[in-house]
């Protein structure tokens, strides 16, 4: 069973839209592919998952519809939108200045 591990705040929602760069996805695929990739570190719960989703939704970063699953039930796909790709770019490039200063530090002897 893999450890969950806590996200600064604002992490979640960049690795959200990160993740549906690669395309459309439902939240389970989302959360699946974000502990996949992590290699078991990052283990998203749907009561943090839903509430990302929902407020990148509100600020039109990504949009979703109704459609059926590989599995043939209905399920909730999201999508990233124009904004959110622009969004995304901006966050990735904060985050990769963030973690070279925070790395600089702790290589600091």
């Amino acid at each position: 069973m893999a450890k969950q591990t806590d996200l600064l705040q604002g992490t979640l929602d960049m690795l959200v839209l990160k993740t549906l760069a690669l395309g459309p996805m439902h939240g389970w695929g989302i959360s699946q592919r974000i502990q996949q990739v992590s290699q078991d570190v990052l283990v998203i719960n749907q009561g943090s998952l839903y509430p990302a989703l929902y407020r990148l939704e509100q600020q039109a970063l990504i949009k979703s519809e109704w459609d059926k699953s590989d599995n043939n039930r209905q399920a909730k796909y999201y999508e990233l939108t124009r904004k959110g790709r622009k969004q995304l770019t901006e966050e990735t490039e904060t985050w990769e200045r963030l973690s070279a200063a925070v790395d600089r530090i702790l290589q600091t002897t």
